[in-house]
């Protein structure tokens, strides 16, 4: 059975806002951000089509690895009244290959279809750009 990981020995630093909490992924987020990933709501903004499990499972250990490797990353949102994950938010290095070459890591999110409309993006991303280190 694999343990979940630290995140502070990662760096990861726990973000809070009033109504949010932007933490690193740890392993037991896997079948929540499955399901994220499954949303049409949440696809037809981004994939395109559900993430299957072991896709879902790169995407965390990416998200790690920029913490790791470059100091920033994406962050897991927990709704602070509920406890739920609810989305994803941060910057990172996709190597995606554009031309021209973005010169700065790319900022994005994703909310569950239940968390849209309420402001929670945009109070995401306000914190997660002033706390990343770019």
């Amino acid at each position: 059975m694999r343990e979940s990981c630290d995140n502070r020995r990662m760096n990861v630093p726990t973000v809070e806002t009033e109504r949010l909490r932007l933490r690193g992924h740890r392993i037991d987020d896997l079948d929540g951000c499955a399901a994220l990933w499954a949303e049409p709501a949440v696809i037809g903004y981004t994939s395109g089509r559900p993430l299957n499990r072991e896709e879902v499972w790169a995407r965390l250990l990416r998200y790690l690895g920029h913490w790791t490797l470059f100091g920033f990353g994406f962050w897991a949102v927990e709704e602070k009244s509920s406890g739920e994950t609810i989305g994803e938010v941060g910057v990172a290095e996709f190597e995606r290959g554009l031309e021209p070459r973005l010169v700065y890591p790319e900022a994005g999110w994703i909310l569950s279809r239940r968390a849209q409309g309420k402001g929670y993006g945009t109070e995401a991303v306000q914190v997660a750009d002033r706390k990343s280190v770019v």
